[in-house]
């Protein structure tokens, strides 16, 4: 199976939007290309797509990446059932993991936590809340890379809140692109074993 094949299928069940599938690989891929080259030439070791929905970018970035390993989280059943036997029919699950569960658990989950060196988010939640969950799963210099709007600043990133969240610096480095905008923020440390907060608290009372 071709992953165009498994994007189109993934938008007939409603997994994003509408629109030509080129159109939505496209972004994905520009977006990944941003990722890469922010996060230098060797591969990060493991990567972990946040709130992956439908698979993009995370599949996009798995593609790009034959030697890495992955992890796809989303807390839809129906989202992760389709794409475990989607990652088994591109013959990736030997490398790719698709979990579900929500962010805030599974970022607490030993399994899961500082494990990965590179976490994607797109169309995720507003940046105090996907940096919230993203912290738990970064290993110590690892890096949480975003999908911004085109005109994307890092006003929407407080630097209050992410210095309470241990990022360094505590603004996010914008990238543009032709095709994609990115935040990326580093996390130079071990996360702080209060956060992420319990599931639903960083959306009820964000840090900003």
């Amino acid at each position: 199976m071709l992953l165009d094949e498994v994007l189109r299928q993934a938008q007939d069940l409603g997994f994003f939007g509408p629109g030509d599938i080129a159109r939505h690989r496209a972004h994905s891929e520009a977006f990944v290309a941003l990722v890469l080259d922010a996060v230098g030439p060797t591969p990060p070791g493991a990567f972990l797509d946040l709130g992956t929905g439908g698979g993009l970018p995370g599949l996009v970035l798995a593609e790009a990446l034959p030697g890495s390993p992955g992890t796809l989280l989303d807390s839809q059943h129906r989202r992760t059932d389709f794409l475990a036997e989607a990652v088994t029919e591109l013959g990736w699950d030997d490398r790719i993991e698709v979990v579900t569960a929500r962010a805030e658990d599974a970022g607490r989950d030993p399994g899961h936590r500082g494990r990965y060196g590179l976490v994607i988010a797109r169309s995720f939640a507003a940046p105090a809340i996907t940096a919230e969950c993203a912290v738990g799963f970064l290993t110590p210099g690892g890096s949480l890379i975003v999908s911004e709007p085109p005109e994307g600043d890092s006003d929407r990133w407080d630097e209050g809140g992410l210095t309470e969240l241990g990022y360094d610096p505590p603004a996010p480095t914008i990238t543009r692109g032709a095709g994609a905008t990115i935040a990326t923020l580093t996390h130079p440390g071990e996360p702080d074993p209060k956060y992420p907060r319990r599931p639903g608290i960083p959306s009820k009372r964000p840090l900003w």
